[in-house]
């Protein structure tokens, strides 16, 4: 499988990122893409997808969180970061209404210039949405055309969200959120809808640990070793095996990211 959304450039894990890659690997994860979520987290997030060439890979974007950061809607950093070989999309991008870090016009505008350029290099795009889906729709649907592949990273929404997004030909990204009884509920029931060839699989590592991983671990920190008890959960609501989701999850996150083949 492929870890297709870790934070590997966050402060909880700057003691132990080579050993969080190891057990990654020691698990079956057969590849790692680290989010950049504004102009110097990408820049990081590339420089550690060079350290583990062909197994790490990187995407370059500005969270709507820190849309406020940008001054410049042409994005010429994150278009010189594009140009790496290690960074197969633009993202995390988005809306989040939920917290408001930035002014909802600026979250906007960030958003769609983003969409601009991954339309001009003919990149994907790793996306977030919280509490905005409507606006969040409005400002995708007329750029959907014009992108090669777009995901939803770390789905949570409903059942009528979640055919909205499929009807936008959207990939699903789903988290440990579908393995939280309290608040995965929906999830799921609602994860058996998303085609074979649209479902992939996250840890959003350092957040999101599974809440029902047993022994229970002993730090609340998320990593990408988790990744097969989320598949495997995600199986089970599917009615699936999991070799099944894993092999399908595989084949779908690879051609989205045209990762030629991960490394185990």
């Amino acid at each position: 499988m492929i870890d297709i959304g870790v934070n590997l450039t966050n402060s909880r894990f700057d003691k132990d990122r080579d050993d969080v890659v190891a057990r990654a690997r020691e698990v079956g994860v057969g590849g790692i893409v680290i989010t950049g979520t504004s102009i110097e987290e990408s820049r990081e997030a590339l420089e550690l997808a060079r350290r583990w060439p062909g197994y790490c890979f990187s995407t370059a974007g500005v969270h709507p969180h820190d849309a406020k950061t940008v001054d410049d809607l042409s994005l010429p950093a994150l278009r010189a970061l594009a140009a790496a070989p290690e960074v197969v999309a633009i993202g995390e991008c988005g809306l989040d209404f939920n917290r408001d870090f930035s002014p909802r016009p600026q979250q906007e505008a960030v958003f769609e210039a983003q969409l601009a350029l991954a339309a001009e290099l003919k990149m994907p795009v790793f996306m977030h949405c919280r509490d905005a889906h409507e606006r969040f729709l409005a400002i995708l649907k007329p750029w959907r055309d014009k992108l090669p592949a777009a995901v939803l990273h770390c789905f949570t929404g409903s059942e009528a969200e979640l055919r909205d997004c499929l009807d936008l030909d959207l990939h699903i990204g789903i988290t440990g959120w579908v393995c939280d009884e309290r608040r995965g509920t929906e999830l799921r029931d609602i994860v058996r809808h998303i085609p074979d060839n649209r479902l992939m699989i996250e840890t959003d590592s350092p957040y999101l640990l599974p809440r029902d991983y047993r022994p229970k671990p002993k730090s609340s920190r998320n990593e990408p070793m988790y990744l097969p008890h989320i598949a495997t959960v995600i199986a089970h609501c599917r009615g699936q095996s999991a070799e099944v989701v894993m092999g399908n999850a595989t084949s779908t996150s690879q051609a989205f990211f045209k990762i030629a083949h991960p490394v185990a």
